[in-house]
């Protein structure tokens, strides 16, 4: 009492404590019964270590869980492992019964065996254009849940909580062991080896991509070196982020008038080529290889995913200025994906904005007024009831007849708007010259049902 203070059990520590030991020796059955909180408990597991990893797992499965058992020199190993599509490893090691958090040397033997029978299975099975990839440790336990027990007389444990095994002859009994019956199992198991095989081979080629984007983002501290900014990229003077604005912009025309336009103190403009590749349908490596995203990288000088650093982000607005077209919008959705992905915090934080250039400029004299899109038009023609102009975005051929019936059937079309498309009355009257001779009731009573099935 004089040293522990708190005599008190912790149930909770204790029924986790004696699930472990019900894995571990699956012959046993526990009976756990707490009378102050009424808690009654009863564990046993057939499954033993097999039962283990499917219970730590927590993700969709891409092989079974499978376990081994053998023995060496007095030492008793038992190891269960399956891969999940996650990408972080599991792994729980016991030494006779007691759980070693900091792992040892049957950790350590485990590993190297396992990286063994899987390089050697992809040098073996893998496609010719695989066979070369180079495999790390790292790789191979990407989405690996696995637990390892051993049985060791008298072993060596290192620490001030000794949690370590030190006793250095396991590690090669381990090894040794787990090499021989993993490369049996591959053997004899094809479809589950190759779904191991494959999991290492893109766990390999995102590691390399990942260097390869390391690479590319680090920057010189001095942002202007030769060669460190993309070459189409017209910068901004400032080196201030917080005011700082970028425009990503289609292709080199419009980045031509971009640059004409902007105020080169603290507006950059970047124009793409085209459609940015669908990062949804593409490894990291191949998206890498595309000029457009790897502009776009170097531009920010942020990084991307794991090496993401906000401190290093060049502009604080980033402003996707593309046509206020079918293309256009694809063009946005591309891009958003692109940074909702690989720099989500820029989406997140706020710095990424849609420009909505106007598709429609009126002009007559000095007179300017820019409109967004088709129904900002209309209401315009509507509500002021231009006879004549001149007017950019639409054809010249139409745009004759467009101003006229909008003049003509000013009243029919704001009755029309308040519950159907205007444009698409005024499409019907210049697609049907006959209808115009008609009164405002027929034609009414032609465009209702033709507009109803529109919506």
């Amino acid at each position: 009492g004089e040293i522990f203070e708190i005599l008190e059990f912790d149930d909770e520590i204790l029924s986790k404590r004696f699930r472990e030991l019900a894995y571990l020796n699956p012959k046993i059955t526990i009976n756990f019964k707490d009378n102050r909180t009424g808690r009654d408990e009863h564990f046993h597991f057939e499954g033993g270590l097999e039962s283990f990893v499917n219970d730590m797992n927590k993700a969709p499965a891409i092989s079974k869980a499978v376990s081994f058992s053998d023995s060496a020199d007095d030492v008793m190993v038992d190891f269960a492992l399956m891969y999940n599509e996650r990408y972080e490893e599991k792994l729980l090691s016991f030494v006779n019964n007691i759980k070693t958090p900091d792992g040892g040397t049957h950790e350590a033997g485990f590993r190297a065996g396992l990286t063994r029978a899987i390089t050697n299975y992809v040098a073996a099975n893998a496609a010719a254009r695989e066979k070369d990839t180079k495999i790390t440790g790292d790789d191979v336990r990407e989405g690996l849940i696995a637990v390892i027990s051993v049985k060791v007389p008298e072993p060596q444990f290192e620490g001030q909580t000794k949690g370590k095994l030190g006793s250095s002859y396991v590690k090669p009994i381990v090894q040794k062991m787990a090499f021989e019956v993993l490369s049996k199992y591959f053997e004899e198991n094809p479809i589950e080896a190759r779904a191991i095989m494959n999991k290492a081979l893109l766990a390999a080629r995102g590691r390399e991509a990942a260097k390869k984007a390391r690479d590319l983002t680090r920057r010189k501290d001095n942002i202007n070196s030769v060669g460190t900014l993309p070459g189409k990229l017209a910068d901004c003077q400032s080196k201030d982020a917080s005011i700082s604005e970028i425009y990503l912009v289609e292709g080199d025309s419009a980045g031509g008038s971009a640059k004409q336009g902007r105020d080169r103190v603290f507006q950059a403009i970047l124009p793409l080529r085209g459609k940015i590749l669908n990062v949804e349908k593409a490894r990291l490596d191949r998206i890498l290889q595309s000029e457009e995203i790897k502009n776009m990288i170097t531009a920010f000088g942020c990084g991307i995913g794991e090496e993401f650093n906000e401190e290093k982000l060049r502009y604080h607005k980033i402003i996707i200025m593309t046509d206020a077209d079918v293309d256009g919008s694809h063009i946005q959705t591309l891009l958003l994906t692109f940074f909702f992905r690989f720099l989500r915090p820029i989406v997140e934080n706020g710095y990424v904005y849609l420009a909505q250039p106007p598709l429609f400029r009126y002009k007559k004299g000095k007179k300017e007024i820019y409109l967004k899109d088709e129904k900002a038009l209309s209401e315009f023609l509507i509500e002021t009831g231009i006879d004549m102009g001149e007017f950019e975005g639409i054809g010249n051929e139409d745009l004759i007849d467009y101003l006229k019936i909008v003049s003509n059937y000013r009243s029919l079309l704001n009755e029309l708007k308040k519950r159907f498309s205007v444009l698409s009355a005024i499409r019907f009257l210049i697609e049907n010259d006959e209808a115009r001779s008609l009164g405002y009731e027929e034609i009414f009573k032609i465009l209702k049902p033709r507009l109803e099935s529109e919506g």
